[in-house]
């Protein structure tokens, strides 16, 4: 059934303002010059993020469903265009850090525009029209929230690399815990569960198509591994025992210097490591992150353990229902890894960090692309990547369910990534 257009056309505004002006609100502390940087290929420059967020509105609602419209700038479909084959040529991924030009302001410009036009459109769109762009519409949204949490990621991998360690936020006044939520593991019953996305409103294609597995019995560790416990782990030779490792992972952990973490500094025999708020002190009871898939299944090796698979992981987070209001996500504007806190189920589900798994990123059975340029969001890449579940403390909270699958190659560490045991 159709909404009243005059409601739709409120509804849609209402999220595409808020989520628009939640991007700009995350790039908001930089300086003009923290937006053109690109230290590696995995960071894209925050310039960059604002405009290829807004060439989408343009590109896949205002071009082919507004009468007349005129693009902002006939040269911005190359420059922001990210990986859409169908949709022609672009810059190369790890090349936008080249693009000086258009300036910061100029991208302001083009963001201030495209959001004029889109809301000109919703609201002389028929309610037809409405429900037509309706799908279109909420990926788009969807698309601009994942681009919020790499922003997050990459702006602190960029303020990294300066050797000021400039802070992105002021330091915040964090609560101290004496101890950490004592490790319990908690039994999950096996049988056949069904797995994938079973409503009808949004979810991206790789949730679908629902099916049923068989798993046996297994145990899940109520949290996540703290640094505490990460640092057992280093100072045990963790990283020099290849008995832990996976053959590749243990390889690159030789030929990259790995000795920790990313961002972990070793200072008068202590550890600190650099966060949106400056370089701080580690706190021991909060969830290690940014490592590899590759630690964490050597972590878990050397502590007896397991990684989860992402169908058990899904299995759990079903039985123990987290609540999202209970995380850490991108609205506490924490922008780090906090103690468990609560005492009773399993902590940390949701928020906080993305949990690797020891799956790979494949299509569930009876899995369909979508038709054109939008069949290219997720079916091409699933290839050697690894599933992560869960969310972080740089997702927003609106964007995460249980069914949700991140996916990234097996030796990324930028994004906020952690681990959580099994057996």
């Amino acid at each position: 059934m159709l909404l009243p257009v005059e409601t739709a056309t409120n509804v849609l505004t209402t999220r595409f303002l808020a989520i628009r002006t939640q991007t700009e609100a995350i790039c908001q502390p930089l300086q003009p010059e923290d937006t053109v940087v690109q230290p590696i290929v995995d960071v894209s420059p925050p310039k960059w993020h604002l405009a290829h967020t807004t060439w989408f509105f343009e590109t896949f609602i205002l071009q082919p469903h507004q009468p007349d419209y005129a693009v902002f700038h006939p040269k911005y479909n190359y420059l922001f265009n990210s990986y859409y084959n169908s949709i022609g040529s672009r810059v190369l991924r790890n090349q936008r850090g080249t693009l000086t030009r258009p300036n910061l302001q100029e991208v302001y410009q083009y963001r201030a525009y495209v959001n004029e036009q889109m809301q000109e459109f919703l609201t002389k769109a028929s309610a037809e029209k409405l429900a037509e762009i309706a799908p279109v519409f909420e990926l788009g949204l969807q698309h601009e929230q994942q681009h919020q949490e790499l922003l997050i990621t990459d702006i602190k991998y960029i303020l990294s690399t300066n050797p000021l360690l400039p802070a992105y936020l002021p330091k915040q006044t964090k609560t101290v815990y004496s101890e950490a939520l004592k490790p319990e593991m908690l039994p999950v019953k096996g049988g056949i569960h069904e797995i994938g996305y079973p409503g009808t409103d949004f979810c991206f294609d790789n949730e679908l198509g629902v099916h049923k597995v068989y798993v046996d019995d297994f145990k899940i560790m109520n949290r996540l591994v703290t640094n505490g416990e990460y640092l057992e782990f280093m100072q045990a030779g963790g990283y020099e025992d290849f008995r832990h490792w996976l053959g590749e992972g243990f390889e690159l952990a030789k030929t990259e210097h790995w000795q920790a973490p990313l961002y972990w500094v070793q200072h008068e025999d202590k550890w600190q490591h650099f966060t949106l708020h400056g370089l701080e002190e580690i706190d021991l009871h909060a969830p290690v992150t940014h490592i590899s898939f590759y630690e964490a299944n050597a972590y878990a090796t050397w502590a007896g353990k397991r990684l989860l698979t992402e169908f058990e992981w899904e299995i759990a987070c079903k039985q123990f229902h987290p609540d999202p209001a209970n995380g850490n996500f991108l609205e506490s504007k924490n922008f780090g890894t906090l103690p468990a806190k609560n005492t009773e189920g399993c902590a940390q589900l949701l928020g906080d960090l993305w949990e690797w798994t020891y799956s790979a990123y494949h299509p569930y059975p009876n899995y369909s692309k979508a038709p054109g340029a939008l069949g290219e969001y997720n079916g091409k890449f699933m290839i050697n990547q690894m599933v992560l579940r869960g969310g972080s403390c740089a997702t927003p909270q609106s964007h995460i369910r249980p069914t949700y699958r991140n996916f990234f190659h097996p030796d990324k560490r930028w994004q906020f990534t952690g681990i959580r045991l099994a057996e």
